[in-house]
């Protein structure tokens, strides 16, 4: 063709896209826009599909400026097209810039947004336009509420989920698997088992994910005995196992530190289901090896792995080394995590508590130099509550809270209560060569047991408390907050950043494992 037409330069990019070939598509499309072509808007909205597929942003923003310049960047299906093209390249300040000069939102722009927002690690702004898209009386979609629910489970707000699942009926949560297992996942993960466990039962479809979905979350949380007894029903009704299936039983052998039964079931994914294992599987392994203290096993394992190691997998390894203090091999780990992901604080900062652990002090105050001259900037520690459909966050040195004051007066009359019972803070987790008495005062506030303080100031006695934070517990606060759990005879669920911590009565569900 001579002139291909704006028609046939669609047509072909279509062909290719129905085809599975969707680079080729942009390639496609680039040409065509070269030659000087004027696109109508279903042309616009192809392209913007097939980029948003391959995440070629570059040229998905020049399709969208050459719609603006023809005029047709206000049709709510080429913005929609836009808006999940940013969504997908996970450019959120973009796509809501899209979102909010859109006259007619529909369900989809709604859901993109809501589901953007999930993914991308931004749970609180995905919640707020979830109930604002129920403010404006537009019913949410399937996928929608399956983002909502992921965002709920991100910040454990456990009413607020039960809020955006209660939007829909009982049976289109029963029949679709794919709803039933966010709702699984977020009850497991908000540390309520037992009604993830009924809604399970309750399934009118359960396919393999909703199994395994329910297996992980058995495993999370210490209920390791059931999660193998579920697995002997799943093969008993005739569902084959899978990976994921084995990725659930690795996790409970790792939460609950049963090496031989995890080495077991390492050894028949291949041997008795001929299923490779995934990096994810070894790092399940390398995570139990290493925290039952098998180090070198733990640092063979790695080495003879048929795939690269990733910083998960190598990560797993330096958490081991850092509650059995091996600096040594923490050190050669260390260096194998900054060539990964030299930007992650994480590292440093685990490696430090090692050396002050060690009384290194010098070797620690080294290692934050290095941080600061590499630009390396540590992850600030959040804590979570949910209290009446909103969730309060707690920073480190952040007293705006208008409870901050009796906060802290409810924590040192806590402190007070557990001395009495003989607690002694464990100063040796504050990675500072600072005398004990200031290590004393940096253990109180930490952000958990501010998180805790609040909710016993907030809640009816009795009521379980739920905490969720960003980084890992440490041992002081799960050795403080056995003793709260015994005073205020309550319970007590702290999620962290690696697993569950109930606390009832002076006891931890992880038995002190984690």
């Amino acid at each position: 063709m001579l002139h291909p037409s704006t028609v046939s330069w669609t047509a072909l990019i279509t062909a290719y896209m129905d085809a599975g070939r969707v680079q080729e598509a942009v390639g496609v499309a680039r040409k065509a826009f070269a030659s000087g072509m004027r696109p109508d808007s279903f042309t616009v909205v192809r392209v913007l599909n097939a980029c948003a597929r391959v995440t070629d942003l570059v040229t998905g923003e020049a399709v969208w400026r050459a719609a603006e310049q023809e005029g047709i960047a206000g049709s709510m299906f080429v913005a929609t097209a836009a808006l999940d093209l940013y969504v997908k390249c996970g450019e959120m300040e973009k796509a809501r810039a899209v979102f909010d000069r859109m006259q007619n939102k529909d369900a989809v722009a709604w859901g993109a947004m809501v589901g953007g927002y999930a993914s991308s690690g931004h749970p609180r702004e995905a919640l707020e336009l979830f109930f604002a898209m129920q403010a404006e009386g537009m019913r949410p979609e399937c996928y929608t509420v399956v983002g909502a629910l992921s965002a709920c489970t991100r910040l454990g707000a456990l009413d607020l989920g039960r809020r955006a699942v209660g939007m829909l009926h009982c049976d289109e949560v029963l029949d679709n698997p794919v709803l039933g297992t966010a709702l699984i996942d977020m009850y497991a993960k908000c540390g309520n088992t037992g009604e993830a466990w009924t809604v399970f039962q309750q399934m009118r479809k359960r396919d393999i994910i909703v199994w395994n979905a329910m297996i992980l979350g058995l495993g999370m949380t210490g209920h390791e005995k059931i999660a193998f007894a579920l697995v002997g029903q799943m093969e008993k009704s005739g569902m084959t196992l899978n990976d994921n299936t084995f990725i659930g039983l690795l996790c409970s052998c790792t939460h609950t530190g049963i090496v031989r039964d995890g080495q077991r079931y390492f050894r028949n994914m291949t041997q008795l289901y001929r299923i490779s294992p995934r990096i994810e599987h070894h790092g399940c392994m390398v995570d139990l090896l290493s925290r039952a203290g098998l180090l070198e096993e733990a640092h063979q394992l790695i080495e003879d792995m048929p795939m690269q190691a990733n910083a998960v997998v190598w990560g797993a390894l330096l958490g081991g080394c850092k509650i059995h203090r091996n600096a040594d091999l923490a050190e050669d780990v260390l260096k194998q995590l900054i060539q990964l992901e030299p930007w992650n604080s994480g590292n440093y900062v685990m490696l430090s508590n090692i050396y002050s652990n060690s009384g290194r002090w010098e070797d620690a105050a080294k290692l934050r130099l290095e941080m600061k001259a590499s630009g390396v900037e540590k992850v600030p520690a959040s804590s979570w509550v949910e209290l009446a459909g909103k969730v309060h966050e707690f920073r480190v040195g952040d007293k705006s809270h208008p409870l901050s004051d009796k906060m802290y007066e409810k924590l040192d009359e806590l402190g007070m209560e557990m001395k009495i019972m003989g607690y002694k803070p464990t100063t040796e987790v504050v990675m500072f060569d600072i005398e004990d008495e200031e290590k004393e005062h940096t253990l109180v506030h930490h952000r958990e047991k501010i998180a805790i303080a609040f909710s016993l100031l907030t809640t009816e006695p009795g009521e379980t408390i739920r905490v969720t934070k960003n980084l890992r517990v440490c041992s002081d606060c799960h050795t403080a907050i056995k003793l709260i759990s015994r005073i205020t005879n309550g319970e007590i669920i702290v999620r962290d950043n690696n697993r569950f911590h109930c606390f009832r009565d002076g006891h931890c569900s992880c038995n002190d494992y984690w």
